[in-house]
Order: C-alpha cells, then sequence, then structure tokens
C-alpha cells in the first residue's frame, strides 16, 4: 500500500502548519483492477505484443525484479523474451543486442534493466534504444517529449504514481499543491513534469534544499 498526506477538515491559525492526515491507497487492489483492463486490451489487439528484457550481470535484486516484469507481462498476454547476460559482457556486445532488439519487428519494447556493471555506460546503452521501443521512458527524445507535454513513453514509477494519486483525489487535480521529494531523472523530475501537466503547483525538494521540513 502507499500513503498520500491529505489535509484535515480543519486548518491551523496562519503561520502554523496545515494539520495532515495519512490517507490509504490500496495500490494492489488498484493494479489487479488495471491488470484485468490491460489484459482485455490486450486480448483485442489485432497481434501479440512482444516484450524484450535485458539483464547483465548477477545481481539478486535485479534478476528478481526482471523475472516479476516476464510473468507479469506473460499473464497480460505479452510475449516476453528475456536476455540474461554475464557480468563479463562487453558494452560493445550489449549495445549489439540492442541493435538486434531495435531491427526486431516481433519486439514492440526493450527494457534494460539497470543498474548496469560498471564497465558499461547506462547513457551509452539507453540512448541506444530505440525511443518508439523505451518502455522506461528514459530517452533523451521521451524526456524531452514529456517536458514539451507531448505524447510519448513516460517512466513507469511516476506514472504509478500519478494513477494512485488521481485513484484518491480525483482525475481533476487543478490548483493542488504537490510536494515531489527527490529529483532523480528516474522519479522526481518526470514526477515534476506530470504532476504541472495536470495544473499542480509544484514544488521540489532536494538534497540541496534549506529546511525541508517546512
Amino acid at each position: 500500500m502507499s500513503t498520500i498526506a491529505k489535509p484535515s477538515a480543519g486548518i491551523e491559525k496562519a503561520g502554523q502548519a496545515e494539520t495532515m492526515t495519512a490517507l490509504i491507497i490500496d495500490g494492489k487492489a488498484i493494479a489487479e483492477s488495471m491488470a484485468v483492463e490491460l489484459a482485455e486490451k490486450v486480448k483485442n489487439l489485432p497481434y501479440q505484443p512482444g516484450l524484450a528484457v535485458v539483464v547483465v550481470g548477477d545481481d539478486d535484486a535485479s534478476h528478481r525484479y526482471v523475472r516479476s516484469k516476464v510473468k507479469k507481462s506473460e499473464n497480460l498476454g505479452i510475449h516476453s523474451v528475456q536476455h540474461a547476460l554475464s557480468t563479463e559482457t562487453t558494452q560493445q556486445e550489449l549495445l549489439g543486442l540492442i541493435d538486434q532488439l531495435n531491427s526486431d519487428e516481433a519486439v514492440d519494447g526493450i527494457l534494460v534493466q539497470l543498474p548496469l556493471p560498471k564497465h558499461i555506460e547506462e547513457h551509452a546503452v539507453i540512448e541506444a534504444i530505440d525511443p518508439d521501443k523505451d518502455v522506461d521512458g528514459f530517452h533523451h527524445i521521451n524526456i524531452g517529449k514529456l517536458t514539451a507535454g507531448q505524447p510519448g513513453l513516460v517512466p513507469c514509477t511516476p506514472k504509478g504514481c500519478l494513477i494512485l494519486i488521481q485513484n484518491a483525489l480525483g482525475q481533476d487535480l487543478s490548483g493542488k499543491k504537490a510536494v515531489v521529494m527527490g529529483r532523480s531523472n528516474i522519479v522526481g523530475k518526470p514526477m515534476a513534469r506530470l504532476l504541472e501537466q495536470q495544473h499542480c503547483t509544484v514544488t521540489t525538494v532536494h538534497s540541496r534544499t534549506q529546511d525541508p521540513q517546512k
């Protein structure tokens, strides 16, 4: 489950902080409901969409995460192919695989599990993925589209957060105040952009923010 801070009915005197209560969001229930809808949409497509997941190295957490993605894809009716590469895989070999997947018409989405081994430059790998197959939404073209408010592939974590917020507070978030903790390219920055597109007033708090509690 996730929690979201929500102002209580009573607001304290000017100059004091608003009294806040926690609103519990049942993220698991929302995900299960969405999975049913997505499975039906996939079933009605004229073709079976394909996802290629690439993991490099022997990090246990990464492999568990990848297995979870593959299983979820299969449950939705998406054809999923996993490429598990050894830690010794060179950057050139990884880029060669991505090039093959970019050209593979059976692959609609490419996901390279991060982090990568230290000898491989993550930025070079992300930029090698076809922007139209970049399901993580990390390619600079997709980041640019998000910043400009144009349709494109969006990082999944902030997109998921927005879905949870709208489920709890309603689709119309216009005029609401939002605070984003962190400014990473993966979560913080795209989260702020998504909230701005919903006409929220967004404040970003990060490691250099003075008096973040206030």
